[in-house]
């Protein structure tokens, strides 16, 4: 079967059936994401509009030059371009997981602009292994190790139809078709994981389809501790919209993959962060909290208190957060509120001169309510989403923060 074959065969799972008005396709220049973007141009054909988007990070000489350059492949090819920038770069963290999730974020916020449902990455089989190593080298569980998935449209947003594929046949793909690439220094610069891995996988011999395998093999285990983690919940957990309780004596009673998968959930649900703690972290956390010492990690309190374990946003994490309360901002990313009846009303967190306004509601502690919105008009609190909703003040949680209806898409 030929790559274009396979690339059909693909593109008809991760779309699930669907053909879309419009796709965007996620390209840097590099081999990987310039033979996605030709392999989807012949794909489409005249049936579904192909837009390249390329994001210039600002952070090396040349990376404009090459976004040009792919703005005149894709033409060449019947695609539309757009350039997205990024400068967000303090100098300060990880550059390359800081520059992904810009890449991810600019994309995803440009499409919600676009009405387009789906982006198309150019991750490789290379880059299954390549992640396989790097995440073992750190210590990853289950989850870490896990293969990336393909996706869905529907579903997901970003879908991956090149995971089966290799460097090297994208590379001669291109080669075949007259077609150069751009080569980021970065790539052979080792101060990153990734070269590292990338150079040890070929100093060793290791074979990047079966690392692939195991990687999806990962997968498969990750769904089954999913589906076990989700009839736990379903026993234990209780999600009080904006702060999660967990039976102590249920969570005490269940095995620690378990528990540990069900607390790095709802510090995600909560927080919004991208990634679950790492695992000796979580591991360092939960064990204190199981025996009555509060803590907090990732932005979250874990809090015991009386027969449960109370999972709540840290106040300081939100304490400077305030948004016009019009429904069209996301608090903390996690709350749209809408007051109509007052236009000048906002929303932030109630500390402590919020929860003194507040009738304490049963079961929960002060120090659990301080992090909660509160729809403020000066320093009149008018309303609680969760516990105290006037009339014509509407509040929309996020979707992905909702604990029990995200536990197997996480």
């Amino acid at each position: 079967m030929t790559l274009t074959d396979r690339f059909a065969e693909a593109m008809a799972r991760v779309l699930d059936g669907a053909r879309p008005d419009r796709l965007c396709v996620a390209v840097s220049g590099g081999s990987d994401s310039l033979a996605l973007l030709a392999l989807t141009c012949d794909w489409a054909g005249r049936g579904t509009a192909v837009e390249a988007v390329t994001v210039d990070h600002g952070l090396r000489e040349g990376s404009a030059e090459e976004a040009a350059q792919v703005a005149e492949e894709a033409q060449r090819l019947g695609a539309d371009h757009t350039l997205l920038h990024w400068q967000g770069w303090d100098g300060t963290g990880n550059l390359q997981a800081e520059a992904r999730q810009a890449r991810r974020r600019l994309i995803a916020e440009h499409c919600k602009a676009e009405g387009i449902d789906a982006v198309l990455l150019g991750h490789t089989q290379d880059d299954q292994a390549e992640t396989l190593l790097m995440r073992l080298a750190r210590g990853s569980g289950v989850d870490g190790l896990a293969a990336m998935r393909e996706g869905r449209m529907g579903r997901d947003l970003f879908l991956r139809p090149l995971l089966a594929e290799t460097r090297a046949d994208l590379q001669a793909y291109l080669t075949a078709r007259g077609m150069t690439w751009a080569s980021d220094p970065s790539n052979d610069d080792p101060r990153f994981d990734r070269v590292r891995v990338r150079r040890a996988i070929d100093a060793l011999g290791l074979d990047p389809a079966r690392l692939a395998e195991t990687a999806r093999a990962m997968d498969r285990a990750r769904e089954a501790l999913d589906r076990r983690a989700e009839d736990v919940a379903n026993r234990v957990a209780t999600d009080r919209a904006g702060i999660i309780a967990f039976d102590i004596q249920g969570l005490a009673g269940t095995e620690a993959e378990t528990r540990l998968r069900l607390v790095a959930h709802a510090l995600k649900c909560l927080s919004g962060a991208p990634y679950r703690p790492r695992l000796r972290a979580l591991e360092n956390a939960l064990a204190a909290a199981m025996a009555g010492q509060a803590g907090t990690l990732q932005g979250c309190h874990l809090m015991p208190y009386r027969e449960t374990l109370l999972i709540c946003r840290e106040y300081s994490a939100v304490a400077g957060l305030e948004v016009a309360a019009d429904g069209t901002a996301w608090w903390d990313n996690r709350w749209r509120i809408q007051a109509p009846d007052h236009p000048a009303a906002t929303i932030r967190a109630l500390g402590d001169s919020g929860t003194a306004q507040l009738p304490r509601p049963e079961g929960l502690p002060q120090a659990a309510l301080t992090a909660l919105p509160g729809v403020w008009q000066g320093d009149n609190l008018l309303a609680v989403p969760q516990f105290h909703h006037p009339e014509r003040i509407t509040a929309t949680p996020a979707p992905w923060a909702s604990f029990h209806r995200t536990i197997l898409s996480h």
